[in-house]
């Protein structure tokens, strides 16, 4: 397996999930256990990725504070730090510059894709088509939301329109933020300012011949959404995306996975990780749910896809379906939180309560 050198886009945000993100990188939010970069990480050590250059903007201390020993999923990290947002574009030069990459092919991949797609193949194809840089496409029922790419027979990129209009529910091959680039596309990337790899360096490389697309098999998802980032979640429980459960986690039934110094007290358990430490006390119902650790459900909880992060409470009699909890929450008696509901960190849902398809933050509705 040929060894790899990575830029993973970590700078951004995140304001498409807030509440969550305004006190945790995006990237530091958890997928099945395990941080949203480490399952970048994963997919990407899978593909011979030994070293990574993590591209920091937004609470950078957050990351070093995560991973002090600057290694995480057997890759080797390197953080580096955006003064000021330079774009997808001058963030893969800042950081091929500042790691000492520069004159070196990178995989690039932005810092909320979660996927199993094979890198190594990707690789292949871009070696055997011959170009500067080699976009992996995957294919999606709603383009709209997203970067189209047309190429021809011999995968050469025809035309690349970032999310275009007019295309709502009708599926494309779209750009799947995954990249391989050689020196000479790394190059055309203006410096000193910010710039879009995607309507700027890649209609460049494409204008001239340069750039090439090869489509990918397997799982993708684009985690930087409520909705996607829940998937991610349950999609994993599911066996959709195989990527691996957390270090300790022990099998407890079908479909159940349970990580150690947990009690549970004759609770109904289908398609569940159960974080360690956390207490699921009698008539408590969990489907289809990532329980994070240290989290205690009370008598008659409901909990069904769903999200809840480390150390969430959630009391006597409550319900939580299709939402995300943030971490240190509680969620009173008898409260509901439904249709994709978000709660940030550190927020008290009142007992009784009744919220549906709402985010809320430490300020209240949002």
């Amino acid at each position: 397996m040929t060894r790899l050198d990575a830029v993973v886009l970590a700078g951004g945000e995140g304001t498409r999930l807030r509440p969550l993100t305004y006190d945790i990188p995006k990237q530091l939010l958890p997928v099945a256990g395990l941080t949203m970069l480490e399952r970048v990480l994963e997919s990407l050590a899978a593909g011979g990725v030994v070293d990574a250059v993590v591209s920091l903007g937004y609470l950078p201390t957050a990351f070093k504070e995560a991973f002090p020993e600057a290694r995480a999923a057997g890759v080797s990290l390197t953080y580096v730090v955006e003064d000021e947002p330079l774009g997808t574009g001058g963030a893969v030069a800042f950081a091929a510059r500042e790691a000492g990459l520069w004159g070196r092919r990178l995989v690039v991949r932005n810092g909320d894709v979660v996927t199993d797609m094979d890198l190594g193949l990707l690789v292949e194809a871009h070696e055997r088509m011959g170009g500067a840089a080699t976009i992996a496409l995957v294919e999606v029922e709603d383009a709209s939301r997203y970067g189209v790419v047309q190429t021809d027979p011999d995968g050469r990129v025809r035309s690349f329109v970032e999310k275009p209009v007019g295309l709502p529910g009708r599926s494309a091959c779209i750009n799947a933020g995954t990249y391989v680039m050689e020196p000479e596309a790394i190059s055309f990337i203006p410096q000193g300012r910010a710039v879009s790899i995607e309507r700027e360096v890649f209609p460049e490389l494409a204008s001239r011949g340069l750039l090439y697309a090869w489509t990918v098999r397997g799982y993708w998802v684009d985690a930087g959404t409520p909705s996607s980032y829940l998937a991610a979640n349950l999609d994993l429980l599911r066996g959709s995306l195989s990527l691996a459960l957390p270090a300790g986690a022990k099998p407890a039934g079908p479909g159940v996975w349970v990580l150690p110094e947990c009690r549970i007290d004759a609770a109904i358990l289908e398609q569940v990780l159960v974080g360690r430490g956390s207490q699921l006390q009698d008539r408590a119902r969990v489907e289809g749910a990532v329980i994070g650790s240290n989290c205690w459900l009370g008598s008659g909880v409901t909990v069904r896809r769903s999200v809840l992060m480390d150390g969430v409470v959630v009391e006597d009699g409550a319900v939580v379906e299709d939402s995300i909890v943030g971490p240190a929450v509680v969620v009173g008696r008898r409260a509901r939180l439904a249709e994709g509901s978000v709660v940030g960190g550190n927020v008290h849902v009142e007992a009784g309560s009744d919220f549906r398809g709402v985010c809320i933050g430490r300020q209240g509705l949002q």
